[in-house]
């Protein structure tokens, strides 16, 4: 005798249906998200230029370390660009949809690789790395600097280091495959 469990009132199942596809479909709302990560982007880029201009006419007059560090600024922009770009297609890609084989073509190949897993260690590496030139910035700077601004910005360095790995171990423990078992 077997026990069966009692089947769903017919008015339930269409609630259950419609609360699913509404929690589905809420995965669009997201696109809002990425299109404001591309206008802010655009505003960025904007200021990239605008640094870019005002840091070309005086080079010539500038000594090594004023050089090195207008350049720091405009690597860590390109960082923080980058970082968005990658947050904006593989975030697009894993959480509403595919793009199509047409933008395929045109798209980086770690694309269609990227899970959201790996998505946190490399925001984890771009963030280790500004805060690396944040840091090394202090340092050229530390005339400027008190050494308690210095030792704050290198702790907070290491914080996102100590992240970072905690990350990175955590990422290769959940996707190792298992051993098979043999007796």
């Amino acid at each position: 005798m077997s026990i069966e469990s009692p089947k769903p009132v017919r008015g339930m199942q269409s609630l259950q249906g419609a609360v699913e596809r509404i929690i589905l479909y809420s995965r669009f709302i997201l696109v809002i998200f990425y299109v404001g990560l591309a206008v802010a982007l655009a505003g960025f880029a904007v200021n990239f230029v605008i640094k870019l201009a005002a840091v070309l006419p005086e080079t010539p007059y500038m000594d090594e370390t004023g050089i090195l560090m207008a350049m720091l600024v405009l690597i860590d922009k390109a960082l923080v660009a980058s970082l968005i770009v990658m947050v904006m297609l593989s975030s697009y890609e894993n959480f509403v949809g595919r793009f199509e084989d047409g933008i395929r073509e045109d798209s980086p190949t770690w694309l269609g690789r990227l899970d959201p897993g790996s998505l946190k260690i490399k925001v984890a590496a771009t963030i280790i790395a500004i805060s690396s030139i944040n840091l090394l910035q202090g340092f050229l700077t530390s005339p400027q600097q008190s050494d308690r601004d210095l030792m704050w910005k290198a702790i907070i360095h290491g914080v996102f280091l100590a992240s970072a790995l905690c990350l990175a171990i955590l990422d290769r423990i959940t996707n190792q495959k298992p051993k098979a078992f043999s007796a």
